[in-house]
C-alpha cells in the first residue's frame, strides 16, 4: 500500500511560480510511474502530466505544455511539479498518483490507470 502526500500548494498571482511535491511511502517508489492530475470547481479531474519510472517519458496536457515540468527523485521517493507562468485557469486541487507498472518508459495519461492517489493540494491563482 503506497501513501502519497502532496505539498506546496497555495495562493499566488498570475505569472508566479509554484513547486508541488509528492512524497511517497509504503512501497518501492522506483516501481511506479507517477502522475499529476487536477480538478477545478465544477469540473472533472483532468490529466496534467506524468513521468515514467525511468524519467524519460513525460507527457503533458496541452494547457500546461511549456509552463510546467515534472521530475522525480527516486532517492527521496518524491515527484515534483514545477509550475511557471501560472494562470487563473490553473486554479484547482492538484493530485499526485502512482501507477505500478512493469514498463520503465510508460507514463499513462488516464486516471483509471493509477492505483494510488494523494489527498490533493489546493492551488489558487489570482488575476
Amino acid at each position: 500500500q503506497v501513501q502519497l502526500v502532496e505539498s506546496g500548494g497555495g495562493l499566488v498571482q498570475a505569472g508566479d511560480s509554484l513547486r508541488l511535491s509528492c512524497a511517497a511511502s509504503g512501497g518501492t517508489f522506483s516501481y511506479y510511474a507517477m502522475g499529476w492530475f487536477r480538478q477545478a470547481p465544477g469540473k472533472e479531474r483532468e490529466f496534467v502530466t506524468a513521468i515514467s519510472r525511468s524519467g524519460r517519458t513525460t507527457p503533458f496536457a496541452d494547457s500546461v505544455k511549456g509552463r510546467f515540468t515534472i521530475s522525480r527523485d527516486n532517492a527521496k521517493n518524491t515527484v515534483y511539479l514545477q509550475m511557471n507562468s501560472l494562470k487563473p485557469e490553473d486554479t484547482a486541487i492538484y493530485y499526485c498518483a502512482a501507477d505500478l507498472t512493469m514498463s520503465s518508459n510508460v507514463a499513462n495519461t488516464r486516471a483509471r490507470t493509477y492505483n494510488y492517489w494523494g489527498q490533493g493540494t489546493q492551488v489558487t491563482v489570482s488575476s
